[in-house]
């Protein structure tokens, strides 16, 4: 044998002696989706016909599909007040999600509405950080969940959002931070063998970037800010979710696998697809679920129950950052329900973010369009230092346009919202008299707050008359107020002024 073929030889040795590359590609989509609260939508987009409809479709179109669900499903909404959030259930039983994380909206009506609700969804809820107080795992909620598709292991990585305490009625249970539980949980999927590690989460921008920043996930789907954001830094792609499910951004992975000498490597790319679901044709299916709730609803609530002469502002940005004429209605029905001194309630409590043209008819549905939640007035014994206390809360957050915002009657209230939070209240009135720290007064509010609700702690401890159990739904005592005046003439009037 020649020297140039025991080269050749040789050479043919040596490559049959490395195993050759084997590679595979596959295309895996993602579907989040968060904060869905009406049933039928807005007049051109959104709902859950229309949803439905993109699920379908999406999983028709590629079977490699997850559809996963990143909180607040339940409450709040016009029926949802009525059916403490049934229809919701009903709805995305029709196209069920592979994996749902509840928000803090699923526990507006209570721990146990939530636990039965579970139980009649046709898909699995979870949630890694939400336990009893002793630290024993909710039933029914799962953890961690890995699925194979299109042979990659996807782990899910379910955290719910960390303030729910403060936002909800969630009973004795306890919620771990949000984010470092999520970047926990998802450095040790990948340890124990995870390809792709996807964050499921219900958290404020803030905690988002926490995540987006550790680098531990491949995507993070995330709702509760009703943003519609997108963002990819070459490691991890995220989306916050939008809300109604007016817009949608299915995420197409293409996975490419390669295996060599025994081990297996994951390379992936994302595209970003946007859905305006204006454009999509409603689910035949779920559209005959949607007439049948909506016939229910006009039936039982286009009744006239009175009329106002100004007008009447409900919109997100005025509930929440000033003295509003429909606060002042609310408040003023309450604090006349329970024959109190003064009654202060929390701006993000009124929801419908709605005009009213002065002398417009004010009907049952528009009422319990406003306070979707389900709230009772409750009526408490409480210091005026307390008051003072529950106020310097209410303005606390007036930078971010918080739920927390005090509307009142009874009350008028100075605040500079420029001096640090918890300094902020200048002076309080009392009728003619300033507030009289030391006293006792008479005060109506909701039982979320007299639980500490939206941060209102300083309420807690008074002497309790009237409680969730005795008291009636707030929207029943604002429709006794219209019923009783027939014509309403709630306006500004100087109960609230911000320095």
């Amino acid at each position: 044998m020649t020297f140039i073929s025991r080269l050749l030889v040789a050479g043919l040795l040596s490559s049959a002696a490395i195993a050759p590359a084997q590679a595979e590609v596959v295309k895996i989509t993602l579907l989040g989706v968060g904060d869905v609260y009406n049933f039928n939508g807005g007049k051109t987009r959104g709902g859950m016909a229309r949803l439905n409809a993109v699920a379908r479709a999406e999983r028709a179109a590629n079977p490699n599909f997850l559809y996963l669900f990143d909180g607040d499903l339940l409450s709040p909404s016009l029926l949802s007040g009525l059916d403490r959030g049934m229809n919701m259930i009903e709805l995305t039983n029709v196209v069920p999600f592979d994996l749902a994380v509840p928000g803090n909206h699923e526990y507006d009506f209570g721990v146990q509405n939530f636990d039965d609700k579970l139980k009649a969804s046709k898909y699995p809820w979870a949630a890694i950080n939400i336990t009893h107080a002793d630290g024993s795992a909710v039933a029914g909620l799962k953890g961690v969940t890995v699925k194979e598709v299109a042979g990659v292991k996807i782990a899910l990585i379910p955290v719910a959002q960390d303030t729910s305490p403060q936002l909800a009625s969630t009973g004795e249970l306890k919620f771990g931070p949000t984010a470092q539980t999520a970047i926990d949980a998802a450095k040790q999927a990948r340890k124990d063998g995870a390809e792709l590690v996807v964050g499921v989460v219900q958290a404020p921008h803030s905690d988002d970037q926490k995540m987006f920043a550790s680098k531990a996930f491949d995507v993070i789907l995330s709702g509760d800010d009703h943003d519609l954001v997108v963002q990819y830094n070459g490691i991890t792609a995220y989306v916050d979710t939008s809300t109604e499910a007016n817009h949608l951004v299915p995420i197409d992975l293409t996975v490419n696998i390669e295996e060599k000498d025994g081990k297996r490597t994951i390379k992936w790319e994302p595209n970003f697809r946007f859905i305006d679901t204006a454009s999509v044709t409603p689910d035949p299916e779920t559209q005959k679920l949607v007439d049948a709730f909506a016939a229910e609803l006009d039936k039982e609530l286009n009744v006239v129950i009175g009329k106002t002469t100004g007008p009447l502002d409900s919109r997100r940005n005025i509930v929440r950052t000033q003295e509003a004429a429909i606060g002042n209605l609310i408040a003023d029905a309450m604090k006349d329900a329970v024959s109190a001194d003064i009654a202060i309630t929390n701006g993000g409590g009124i929801r419908a973010d709605k005009e009213y043209a002065a002398g417009s008819e004010i009907t049952r549905r528009d009422v319990l369009s406003e306070l979707p939640f389900g709230n009772v007035t409750v009526l408490t014994e409480v210091t005026g230092k307390q008051i003072w206390e529950a106020l310097e809360n209410g303005f606390s957050k007036y930078e971010d346009g918080a739920g927390r915002f005090p509307q009142v009657s009874g009350l008028k209230v100075v605040a500079d919202v420029k001096q640090p939070a918890g300094s902020r209240v200048v002076s309080v009135m009392v009728g003619d008299e300033p507030l009289d720290l030391t006293a006792t007064y008479k005060l109506a509010t909701n039982d979320y707050m007299l639980d500490g609700g939206d941060g209102y702690t300083a309420l807690k401890g008074g002497k309790v008359t009237v409680d969730a159990r005795g008291g009636k739904l707030i929207a029943n005592d604002v429709m006794v107020l219209l019923k009783k005046l027939g014509t309403v003439d709630a306006k500004v009037e100087g109960r609230i002024v911000i320095q």
